[in-house]
């Protein structure tokens, strides 16, 4: 799954590196090492413009844009919108048959820029309720994670016709692959540069193809780096957050040689 994540680039920043212009209206949320769900996020996404009436301009080509969201999905049939703090995540193998997702999985697919992502590793031998092992996949390279997702415009019913939707979005999980699963059996679907315009192109109603987890010797390039269990509050935040905690490096490195190989 993924709970928690970091994203601190700003949208100058994000803009070079997904080829995108500024639809964030200077509303683009600060840096955050300590991202949780229904906060407002940037977002990328593809559409076509539309003309002075609001109507989608299918001829022209679509242009790509940052958008701010809310995470936490809420579909446009919700009556409350209470009800995106537990679609923070969409599992790709279901998200085709799911009343909440299947529409816009179709029709608003988006990416969603990430530093890297957050996971909790069970402890073995210490009881359900023992502490869990904070950790933080990132690249090694400093550049972005391209989490796929999809998002939605809500209008609460109860409120006035002019009032603005709201938009929101929720992050696209599949299985965990090559070392990532000795951390956790679930992570983002991370989308390579190659998929983007496949995934971002609003023309294309067919995504299945591109819900497949990336390749088992892509985490090979991701640093899967301990941290201070000072992630566990959302009151939180700041760079000593994905900063490598040294005294459980040993143990993880341990824990991942004992991994078998994959077939």
């Amino acid at each position: 799954m993924c709970g928690r994540y970091a994203a601190t680039k700003d949208p100058a920043t994000l803009m070079k590196e997904f080829d995108a212009v500024d639809g964030t209206e200077g509303k683009a949320p600060a840096e955050n090492y300590n991202v949780a769900p229904t906060k407002n996020i940037v977002s990328v996404v593809e559409r076509h413009p539309r003309d002075e009436d609001g109507n989608v301009v299918e001829e022209e080509p679509p242009v790509r844009s940052l958008r701010v969201m809310r995470w936490g999905l809420v579909p446009f049939w919700a009556k409350d919108a209470a009800i995106g703090s537990r679609m923070i995540n969409t599992r790709a193998e279901t998200a085709k048959e799911k009343p909440a997702f299947r529409k816009a999985l179709v029709r608003r697919r988006c990416i969603i820029p990430a530093d890297g992502w957050y996971e909790w590793r069970a402890v073995e031998g210490t009881g359900k309720k023992a502490p869990k092992e904070p950790f933080y996949m990132t690249t090694r390279d400093g550049s972005s994670l391209a989490f796929a997702g999809i998002w939605e415009t809500w209008r609460d019913p109860k409120g006035e016709p002019d009032s603005p939707p709201l938009i929101t979005c929720s992050v696209i999980t599949t299985d965990a692959v090559g070392q990532l699963a000795g951390i956790h059996d679930r992570m983002p679907l991370v989308l390579l540069p190659q998929r983007w315009q496949a995934w971002l192109d609003p023309d294309r109603a067919d995504a299945t193809e591109l819900l497949a987890p990336p390749p088992l010797d892509w985490a090979d390039s991701l640093e899967l780096r301990p941290v201070s269990t000072k992630v566990n509050s959302v009151r939180n935040n700041g760079p000593e957050l994905v900063e490598r905690a040294e005294a459980e490096a040993a143990d993880l490195d341990n824990a991942l040689f004992d991994l078998p190989n994959p077939q």
